[in-house]
């Protein structure tokens, strides 16, 4: 692929830069300590605005178009300055992205503008549950058809964006008798829905600007047009969905790798220790060096998946290879960061605490590190079957 982006992406990644920095840097602490809420979802809505909410969605239904080079890059100069804004761009493309590819014209029309404008702050993605992580298809939440409705039963949790999210997409059991995977069948389902509960939040680790609830569904009635793409055909759009999720997450990993080394740098460049900077010591600078390498070669993966999918290849093992790759390396450079700032990188007084509470689910949601080498050698391994 040619590396370099074209002049339509690079406006847009320096125009992400340019917001990360001016709006989300300054109150990304405050938003980790649960402070300033209204500020996260006014953020939210300015991204909206600039077109951040469905860069691979077309104009036609309020989107950027401008592909999923352009998405990855936004991305990680967002997530440079706050990992939970960032996430939350993430799922909203996301749901745009699956609502165009198998939605019906009607659905399309009546949802993706809304995420794309800001009118809904969020949509959301519920696919895990209790019994059913890096196993989607063991899922037990149930559709079942009662004349024109649906009737879902079941529960989701760790729902990204759930308490504000205007849609879910959500998946459940229309045939029990068929093979695992086979039965599963998508939904779309309004916020305030009688039987769409809003479960208990999540207490997380890191990014806590981005909520994370169980999502209860309770005798949950919604109509016929409710669901999206073929019925039983489920399964199959999740997994492929959650390919370009690990595109966005991978992305994700690689912002808040590259803050937290730039942090580093700029304090092993400041901080004397037996009369000379931190910069000056050769363990440092392998540290340095080590880490930067990691994060172009994360780049490179990322800018090789998402060229891939736009051009409509197939892009399942890059993506996870890229993901991989990515937030592995990104968790190491965090923790090296946080060396590197010694004890003061343990307190709260720095933002490498933060990067490395923020960047540790990098490898677990979207498909864990271990989700993904299986991915990966099935793939290579069809080869010699």
């Amino acid at each position: 692929m040619f590396l370099d982006l074209n002049e339509e992406q690079r406006l847009i990644r320096e125009t992400a830069r340019e917001f990360a920095t001016a709006e989300l840097a300054p109150v990304a602490a405050a938003l980790d300590r649960g402070e300033e809420q209204e500020l996260f979802f006014a953020n939210l809505k300015k991204l909206a605005e600039l077109g951040f909410m469905g860069l691979n969605v077309a104009t036609d239904y309020g989107g950027t178009e401008a592909g999923v080079i352009a998405f990855s890059v936004a991305l990680t100069e967002i997530a440079k300055a706050c990992a939970a804004t960032a996430v939350t761009v993430s799922v909203n493309n996301m749901v745009c992205e699956v609502i165009q590819a198998v939605g019906s014209k009607e659905q399309r029309e009546r949802y993706i503008p809304k995420i794309c404008s800001g009118e809904f702050l969020a949509g959301a993605f519920a696919l895990t549950e209790t019994g059913a992580g890096s196993d989607p298809a063991a899922m037990t939440t149930s559709a079942v058809q009662d004349g024109d409705d649906w009737i879902l039963n079941g529960s989701k949790i760790f729902i990204t964006s759930a308490p504000y999210a205007g849609v879910f997409v959500v998946w459940a059991v229309t045939d029990r008798t068929a093979p695992k995977g086979k039965g599963i069948s998508c939904f779309l389902v309004e916020a305030g829905t009688p039987g769409c509960l809003i479960g208990r939040a999540e207490e997380k680790m890191g990014q806590h600007a981005s909520a994370t609830n169980e999502l209860l569904l309770q005798n949950c009635r919604i109509p016929a047009s409710s669901l999206m793409g073929g019925l039983n055909d489920g399964f199959r759009v999740a997994v492929a969905e959650l390919a370009g999720g690990r595109i966005g997450i991978g992305s994700l990993a690689l912002g808040i790798g590259l803050a937290a080394m730039d942090a580093a740098a700029r304090y092993a460049s400041a901080r004397k220790q037996f009369g000379h900077t931190l910069s000056d010591f050769q363990s440092i600078q392998w540290k340095i060096a080590d880490a930067t390498t990691e994060l172009e070669a994360a780049r490179l993966l990322l800018m090789n998946a998402a060229f891939c999918k736009e051009q409509g290849k197939s892009y399942s093992r890059e993506a996870s290879m890229a993901k991989l790759f990515a937030t592995e390396a990104a968790n190491r450079v965090c923790y090296e960061a946080l060396q590197i700032f010694g004890g003061y990188g343990y307190t709260a007084e720095f933002p490498v605490e933060r990067f490395s509470r923020d960047v540790r689910i990098t490898t677990i949601y979207e498909g864990t590190s271990e989700i993904q080498r299986l991915i990966i050698a099935r793939d290579v391994l069809r080869n010699y079957a």
